[in-house]
């Protein structure tokens, strides 16, 4: 069967980057696949592509996939950029695509779920409610507050140093823009953000934050977007201190909540600990795939 490749224009841009999409249709015009690329073009990562792709399994094995890989690899080479990175499940169809294709494997994902119904209220709030002598707690939903806005994007750089494994990933550049603009996404699409921070009781200081998005009719899975402790604040347990008020927070406000998801890189020991040992559960392991260009 004919297989036709139209590039499309993708209306999901930002201030930090845009996406470009291809769609594969068969003679009668019936989608049989789709790929999108986002060109990032925040500081930091203008070098970098990130790749979806799928292929309708009927129309595996006869290069459906190929020719939207090689549309989106030709649009990264034209715009200059250093690498595209793309995720496979592990075992997947595409685990085994990309490396026949050139792509190398950079990082090793383990996704987990903690089933909320299997919560302990008690042990969560006996986590919670102990003191961590020089910090306390606190939370909001949505945006930050303004009187924390300043020491929250400051607390960002506590994910410059997150194990990546081999990939050329970059740096992204927080500012109050994009702070503000990533919270607003989440409200655009009908969903709640929620956000626990550590406060240095010092100087009222962010040390530490996780944050949570919940489906915005309460239903299904929450979905961690990130927890990170800024280095000079590490060795105290925060991260399980914020990621324990979280999870309690979310088995108290939303009742109907099926569970939270998490993914974690394989060479992150200590977060993996601290998911074992709030009850996460691995669920399946997937792979960051990198394709270095050579331009010129």
């Amino acid at each position: 069967m004919s297989v036709r490749i139209t590039a499309l224009t993708d209306p999901d841009t930002s201030p930090f980057g845009h996406r470009l999409a291809w769609l594969a249709s068969d003679t009668d015009g019936t989608p049989v696949g789709s790929a999108f690329l986002r060109l990032h073009t925040g500081a930091g990562q203008g070098h970098l592509a990130v790749l979806e792709l799928h292929v309708h399994p009927a129309e595996r094995r006869n290069r459906t996939g190929s020719r939207l890989l090689d549309a989106a690899v030709a649009a990264a080479r034209r715009d200059g950029r250093r690498c595209v990175v793309t995720q496979a499940g592990a075992g997947s169809p595409g685990d085994r695509f990309l490396p026949a294709r050139g792509f190398r494997r950079v990082l090793t994902l383990t996704f987990t779920r903690l089933p909320l119904a299997e919560a302990d209220p008690a042990a969560l709030a006996a986590i919670t409610d102990r003191p961590h002598p020089g910090y306390r707690l606190t939370s909001w939903e949505g945006t930050v507050p303004d009187g924390l806005a300043e020491t929250f994007v400051a607390s960002r750089h506590a994910m410059d140093d997150m194990p990546m494994g081999g990939t050329d990933f970059g740096t992204v550049t927080w500012d109050l823009d994009r702070v503000r603009a990533a919270a607003a996404a989440v409200e655009k699409r009908g969903d709640h953000l929620h956000t626990v921070a550590a406060l240095d009781a010092s100087d009222g200081s962010i040390a530490g934050f996780t944050e949570l998005v919940v489906p915005g009719d309460g239903k299904g899975d929450g979905q961690h977007y990130g927890t990170g402790v800024l280095p000079r604040h590490r060795g105290h347990g925060l991260a399980r201190w914020m990621k324990a008020a979280s999870i309690r927070r979310a088995h108290e406000r939303y009742p109907d909540l099926g569970g939270l998801l998490t993914d974690t890189a394989d060479n992150n020991p200590y977060m993996r600990r601290v998911n074992d040992a709030l009850g996460y559960v691995p669920i399946h392991t997937a792979f960051e795939y990198q394709l270095d260009l050579r331009h010129g």
